[in-house]
C-alpha cells in the first residue's frame, strides 16, 4: 500500500444520483470496494444531461433537481451539466461532456485538492472526454470498458475514431471482461496495453436466505423463474415472457422499471400468461436479495452485456441461472454449478436452457461455492497495482508525461 493513499477522481456519466439511484450502480460498488482498501480515496464527477426546458427530453424534470454536488453513499460527487443535442448528439457530445468534466476537475484543483489520477468508465464518450481534460491538466487517466462502448459505438467512424485516440492516449486501459479486449486490439492497440479486471460480488451482501421465507415474501408457490434489470428491449425480458407457454408449470418475476413495461404485460396477455407474470417495478438491492433467494432460476437473455452483476448477485444467493451467450457472460457462466447457457437467443432459447437446467439442477451450495471465487478482492487489487504502477512511471526522470 502506498504511504498515503492515491487520490483519484471518478470520472463517469454512470453513477447514481437522487433521481436515478440505481444508475451505474456497477460502478459506484467498484468504486466503494476501492475506497473500502485505504489505499485510495476518491470524488466522482458524474455530468448529468441538460436541454431547454422547452424540449422534451424523457426524466428531465427529474434530473433538474439533482443539485450541483452531493453525496452518494458517503462518496462526494458533482453533476456538471453539459448539453443534450438531439440527433446529432453521438458526434458532438464527447465535447460538450469534455467541457463539463473540464470545469469541474478545474475547480478541484483550483480549491487544493491533490488528483493523481482521473478514473474514466465507458468509452465513448465518457472515456474520451476523460482524456482530453486529462491531456489539458497533465494528469494520467485510465478508462474501464464495459460493452457497448466496445463492441457497438466503434462501428461508426467518428466515434470509432475518438475511441482509438483515447486509447492510444490513456495510461491505463481496463476492460471488464477478456471478450472486451479484443474490440480495443482490433482499434490497433497492442493487447499489454489492456488489463482485465472483471467485476466482482459482495459476498458478504448476497449470501443465500431462508428460502422457505424468501418465496412466501414473494408468494411463490411453484417453480418461479426471475428476470432482472431495465425494461428495455435489449434485456431480453420478452423472450422470457414468450418462453412461458412451453413451460406450463412455471411462473415469472420481473423486476425493474422502465418503457417497456406496457409492451411486455400486452406480450403476456396476448400469450396467454399474465396470470403467471409478475412485474415488481424498481426494487432495493436488499429486496432484490430476498427475491433471488426465493428464485428457483434467474433468467438473462440479454443481447448485449459486457458482465452482468446480476447474473454473480443471483449466484451468490444460491440461485443458478440461464443466461444468453453474448460478449462476457460465457466468462461468468462456465460450469453446471452457475447454470445453463442459452442455445439461442429467443423464446426457445429460454425454453431449451431451462428443460436442460431443471433436468440436472445443481445444489444452491454448489452455485453458492462457484460464486465465491468471483470476490471483489483481485479487482481492488488489481486497480491499486495499475495505479500504481502509472504514478511510479510518470514519476521517473525520463518519464514523457
Amino acid at each position: 500500500m502506498p504511504e498515503q493513499p492515491i487520490s483519484i477522481v471518478t470520472a463517469t456519466t454512470l453513477f447514481p444520483n437522487r433521481a436515478r439511484p440505481s444508475h451505474g450502480v456497477f460502478v459506484k460498488t467498484r468504486l466503494k470496494q476501492l475506497l473500502a482498501s485505504g489505499a485510495v480515496e476518491a470524488q466522482v464527477v458524474a455530468p448529468l444531461g441538460w436541454m431547454p426546458p422547452l424540449l422534451p427530453y424523457p426524466g428531465a424534470t427529474h434530473l433538474r433537481q439533482v443539485p450541483p454536488r452531493e453525496t452518494v453513499d458517503g462518496i462526494t460527487t458533482f453533476h456538471p451539466r453539459y448539453l443534450i443535442v438531439p440527433k446529432i448528439g453521438m458526434t458532438v457530445t464527447p465535447w460538450f461532456l469534455y467541457h463539463a468534466m473540464k470545469r469541474a476537475i478545474g475547480t478541484m484543483l483550483a480549491s487544493g485538492r491533490r488528483i493523481d489520477l482521473i478514473d474514466a468508465h465507458y468509452f465513448y464518450p465518457d472515456g474520451v472526454a476523460a482524456a482530453w481534460v486529462a491531456r489539458d491538466f497533465g494528469l494520467p487517466v485510465v478508462i474501464t470498458a464495459r460493452g457497448t462502448d466496445l463492441n457497438l459505438i466503434p462501428r461508426y467512424a467518428g466515434p470509432r475514431a475518438m475511441i482509438k485516440a483515447a486509447a492510444e492516449a490513456a495510461d491505463g486501459l481496463i476492460t471488464v471482461a477478456a471478450a472486451l479486449k479484443q474490440p480495443l486490439v482490433e482499434l490497433g492497440i497492442a493487447p499489454e496495453r489492456v488489463t482485465v479486471l472483471r467485476n466482482g460480488v459482495d459476498l458478504e451482501f448476497f449470501h443465500p436466505v431462508p428460502r422457505e421465507a424468501a418465496r412466501g415474501q414473494f408468494g411463490m408457490t411453484r417453480r418461479t423463474l426471475g428476470s432482472v434489470g431495465h425494461l428495455i428491449e435489449r434485456k431480453g425480458h420478452h423472450h422470457v415472457i414468450a418462453a412461458l407457454p412451453h413451460l406450463p408449470d412455471t411462473d415469472l418475476i420481473i423486476a425493474g422499471d422502465g418503457g417497456e413495461m406496457p409492451k411486455l404485460k400486452a406480450l403476456a396477455a396476448t400469450v396467454g400468461v399474465a396470470d403467471r407474470v409478475r412485474f415488481l417495478g424498481a426494487v432495493s438491492q436488499q429486496v432484490l436479495r430476498d427475491l433471488y433467494g426465493g428464485l428457483d432460476a434467474l433468467v438473462l437473455a440479454s443481447s448485449r452485456e459486457g458482465w452482468a452483476n446480476v447474473l454473480l448477485e443471483a449466484m451468490a444467493c444460491g440461485t443458478p441461472v440461464i443466461a444468453s451467450a453474448v460478449w462476457g457472460t460465457p466468462e461468468v457462466v462456465a460450469s453446471p454449478a452457475a447454470g445453463v447457457l442459452m442455445p439461442s437467443l429467443d423464446a426457445n432459447g429460454v425454453v431449451a436452457a431451462a428443460r436442460q437446467l431443471f433436468a440436472d439442477l445443481p445444489a444452491r451450495a454448489a452455485t453458492r461455492a462457484y460464486a465465491e471465487q468471483f470476490g471483489w478482492e483481485p479487482t481492488t487489487q488489481g486497480q491499486i497495482d495499475l495505479f500504481g504502477a502509472i504514478l511510479a512511471r510518470r514519476a521517473q526522470p525520463n518519464s514523457a508525461a
